[in-house]
């Protein structure tokens, strides 16, 4: 729609909405480097053309927690050529504005301040590749924060309880509560909903005039039983949810219909794995705002590098080859390169006409040669592509079929060795076996200390990060401070010893009490290990972003990664990492080519180990990730004496208070309008059938 379209007035906001730009991905890619540079200039383009309000990005705007030289550069210089100018901005902010930017020393919105001239102002959250490290808690986006280039929001100092202060936006007679919440650990945010440590502020007076639009970057879909974020434990006042973390596109708004709320899932611009999510189409969103009702534009994008993929499994052609089959290999090999030039001649259809468009698309072909037949060799066949691809390294991928594993129910005898035999459990992570060992296990061997979440925990320190003292310190911790308990309280019988024991291991389950404990045997570990002179490996990435599927031999840790994939530090720990790495390559490589053996047998020697001891101490980890979040209690630094002066605002106190579990007992009457057509007319005509009832 036009922007002199009389229907954009002066009550109307309009809002771009885009996530996961991961700015600088492959950018030392000599065909893939400018893809995601390309795509921030197309979004921006397209927000200025449209003459928006302001720009709304759902986080990870960067993919490297410590982005370079060049990708700041090039983002600076982007959002100033398009985010500054003359063009006035006609809505203003009422909140109290020292609450909603917390992270800078200019807690003020960019474009009220006289010394910048915005023209289109940007606000943001973090995701899970660019969010705040260090002691100071600071990120990416927090330069450009205090450059007066983005306004970020969103981020949240305490790991103990979590406020939600909305930036409330007027237009004419349109009343905006924009809600942010940046990337935290899938697995705390998930217990501090379930503990009602999650608060939603809401202001008292006329609750129903706002129209409330909250931004998040979590898992959408389940990878796990506390790995994401389900929608029910989101407020139900909310009316629209824009859902960054997810890189499957699926921007046409969904209704949740026990919420009675929208969500968006705009998806990633840029492709950073060669996975079905990443092959839809991708788009941004033009979102219309006026009084209670919304329409969302869908915008394609023409600037991203085209995705094919396609499944082949062999044993569908029976009628062409068979494992038998005289030179069988080399019929497969054909068929293959068949599969691949029709995706490049769909590639050069669509590609008519949209000179925007990069040349060489992605092409990504997975084999699955279950049954008996063999691979053929990858990199030979990839060079007859290799001027026609943009990943001619990464164009074929074999796999095979799950092994069916047995029964662990029942049976006490379980062979790990099938679980971690390589093909068989594609994901698998280190505290699902030790939950499903001692589920399996008899009642003798069950730990009496330790819970199944803790050993796992250290059992992960020890594989992943080759903490050898990890298992025996947390042991050796717990057992002191239970020790130093039972002391205190003159327990004495053996009876009631076990029975004080047990009650003492269950009051800390799922209590920051228990994380920190975990955190201090770890930290105690370390220790030991650094005392010794072994390699510092603690700072290794948790996730790295990779553009290929992950093999199936692969055993991760729970990580909370790109798009739909699991979700890991992805970014920040490859940020962290990358800063000292000429220091430790010796070790970094040794953990390279030793880790796929000595996962297999140090889980193997684990449980085997736990199996012959029994009343062990313990408490249990949340399965989160470490994130260094700043919670500490400092004053904000002095302003700025040149603070513009001040809007009409409302303070803290004139917000009511709505816990993230409760349900509203008397907003029967709410409701937002959408309307999901395209057509050139009113979008906000409105059918009262799609109204809340």
């Amino acid at each position: 729609m036009s922007s002199d379209n009389t229907l954009d007035d002066e009550d109307t906001f309009k809002i771009l909405i885009s996530t996961d730009i991961h700015l600088g991905y492959l950018e030392k890619d000599a065909i893939r480097g400018n893809d995601s540079f390309n795509t921030l200039n197309e979004i921006l383009e397209c927000a200025k053309k449209n003459q928006v309000d302001l720009i709304l990005l759902g986080g990870d705007l960067f993919h490297e927690n410590k982005p370079s030289r060049r990708c700041l550069h090039s983002c600076i210089t982007m959002l100033r050529k398009y985010c500054m100018g003359d063009s006035p901005v006609t809505f203003n902010i009422l909140s109290d504005q020292a609450v909603n930017f917390n992270t800078t020393q200019f807690p003020w919105v960019n474009y009220q301040d006289e010394n910048l001239n915005i023209s289109i102002p940007v606000f943001s959250i973090h995701g899970n590749h660019d969010d705040p490290t260090g002691a100071e808690g600071l990120c990416a986006l927090d330069l450009l924060s205090a450059s007066g280039l983005v306004n970020h929001f969103g981020h949240s100092h305490s790991v103990e309880r979590i406020e939600i202060s909305p930036i409330l936006l007027q237009k004419g007679s349109t009343k905006l509560a924009l809600y942010g919440l940046g990337s935290i650990p899938d697995e705390r945010l998930y217990r501090m909903f379930v503990n009602n440590q999650v608060t939603m502020l809401r202001p008292k007076e006329d609750q129903d005039d706002w129209f409330n639009l909250f931004a998040i970057h979590q898992n959408r879909s389940k990878h796990g039983p506390t790995n994401y974020i389900p929608e029910q434990f989101l407020d139900d006042f909310i009316d629209l949810v824009v859902w960054g973390h997810e890189h499957e596109c699926l921007i046409a708004p969904t209704r949740n219909e026990q919420q009675l709320f929208y969500v968006t899932q705009p998806g990633s611009s840029v492709a950073t794995s060669l996975s079905p999510g990443e092959a839809a189409k991708k788009h941004i969103g033009l979102l219309r705002v006026k009084g209670r009702k919304m329409n969302l534009q869908k915008i394609p994008l023409k600037t991203v590098r085209q995705f094919f993929i396609q499944d082949v499994v062999l044993a569908d052609y029976e009628d062409l080859f068979t494992p038998d089959t005289p030179q069988v290999t080399k019929k497969v090999e054909n068929l293959c390169y068949a599969k691949v030039s029709e995706m490049l001649e769909e590639a050069e259809r669509e590609r008519l006409g949209c000179p925007l468009t990069p040349e060489k698309p992605l092409i990504r072909l997975r084999v699955d040669y279950s049954g008996g037949f063999e691979t053929f060799n990858v990199s030979r066949f990839s060079q007859k592509f290799v001027d026609r691809v943009a990943n001619p390294k990464d164009i074929i991928h074999f796999l095979r079929k799950r092994e069916q594993k047995e029964d662990i129910k029942e049976e006490f005898n379980v062979d790990y060795r099938k679980l971690v035999k390589p093909g068989a459990v594609e994901g698998l992570r280190v505290e699902d076996l030790v939950k499903q060992y001692f589920e399996a296990a008899e009642q003798k061997v069950q730990l009496s200390l330790l819970t199944e979440q803790g050993m796992g925990k250290a059992i992960q320190e020890f594989v992943d990060k080759d903490e050898k003292d990890a298992i025996q310190e947390l042991i050796s911790y717990q057992l002191e401070k239970t020790q130093r308990h039972l002391q205190s309280r003159a327990v004495t019988t053996e009876q009631d010893i076990d029975a004080e024991i047990q009650k003492f291991r269950d009051s800390k389950k799922n209590t920051t009490e228990e994380e920190n404990d975990i955190k201090e045997a770890i930290n105690r570990a370390r220790a030991h290990r650094l005392e010794r002179g072994d390699p510092d490996l603690s700072d290794e990435p948790d996730d790295v972003t990779l553009d290929s599927d992950e093999g199936p031999g692969t055993l991760p840790a729970p990580t909370r990664g790109r798009g739909r994939g699991g979700r890991g530090r992805g970014g920040r720990g490859r940020g962290r990492g990358a800063a000292a790495p000429e220091a430790k390559p010796a070790g970094r490589g040794r953990s390279q080519r030793s880790a796929p053996a000595s996962q297999s047998r140090s889980i193997m020697q684990v449980f085997q180990a736990s199996s012959q001891r029994s009343h062990l101490g313990g408490s249990t980890s949340s399965a989160a990730d470490e994130v260094i979040i700043d919670d500490s209690d400092e004053e904000i630094p002095v302003r700025k004496a040149t603070r513009p002066p001040p809007r009409p605002s409302l303070s803290s106190s004139s917000f009511a208070r709505h816990s993230s579990q409760s349900q509203s007992q008397s907003q029967t009457s709410r409701g937002v309008a959408f309307d999901d057509s395209d057509e050139e007319d009113n979008p906000f005509k409105g059918n009262s059938s799609r109204s809340r009832r």
